[in-house]
């Protein structure tokens, strides 16, 4: 098996650079979750898995939390240090240049525009585990991590304001959440996030009307 298949040592590699990390929203369940939904993704779509597994498995080594002021550099952090850590057990440089584009492009607040299929497939991935009802419970994480309250009891679907995700955990499905689909890459991962998409609009109605119930207005 090319070492750059083989997902133990891959898992291996991460939980060495992962040894203080305690994010419960990039965890070894998240990267483990992106894995899957990346294999899936080259079964329909195709592309290299020598460059998938990899950067989907080391696509996080580097964490920052979402408040840091280097976060847009994240992802070029992760992909420095996956490329170190693959160097070290034989990979071809050309075949590592590719799994540092592909873990740098994955990142949304990187803003960098996937140029080659295994790029474009990890970064579905990965933004699609911030959808569905998975993709909720790390929004309400996240939003709990950084003290922001769960939505605006007066307005929580933010129909009549500006969305403030940096205020209500609620208003990030607003802001960035429900625009995701729109900028995935393939025809798999589209078909998948617009289900998801779906689902949180429901709860999110669903939130308004449990938050309104038995005012006058509800």
């Amino acid at each position: 098996m090319n070492n750059l298949e083989d997902e133990k040592l891959l898992q291996n590699l991460l939980a060495e650079a992962w040894k203080d990390n305690h994010d419960p929203t990039h965890d070894m369940d998240h990267v483990q979750r992106v894995v899957r939904t990346a294999k899936y993704l080259a079964v329909n779509e195709g592309g290299r898995m020598d460059v998938i597994l990899p950067a989907a498995w080391l696509h996080d080594c580097v964490n920052l939390p979402k408040n840091h002021p280097d976060r847009k550099l994240a992802s070029r952090y992760a992909a420095d240090y996956a490329v170190k850590l693959l160097r070290s057990v034989g990979t071809s440089e050309d075949t590592l240049q590719r799994i540092w584009h592909a873990i740098e492009a994955h990142s949304f607040s990187a803003g960098i525009e996937p140029q080659t299929l295994e790029a474009k497939i990890v970064q579905d991935a990965d933004r699609m585990d911030s959808l569905g009802a998975v993709g909720l419970a790390r929004t309400f994480a996240v939003s709990g991590m950084l003290g922001r309250t769960l939505w605006d009891s007066t307005d929580p679907l933010a129909e009549n304001r500006v969305a403030d995700d940096g205020i209500f955990g609620l208003d990030h499905l607003y802001v960035k959440l429900f625009g995701i689909a729109e900028t995935l890459h393939t025809d798999t991962a589209r078909k998948i996030a617009g289900e998801r998409v779906d689902f949180m609009k429901r709860f999110a109605d669903q939130i308004k009307s449990e938050v309104k119930f038995g005012t006058t207005n509800e």
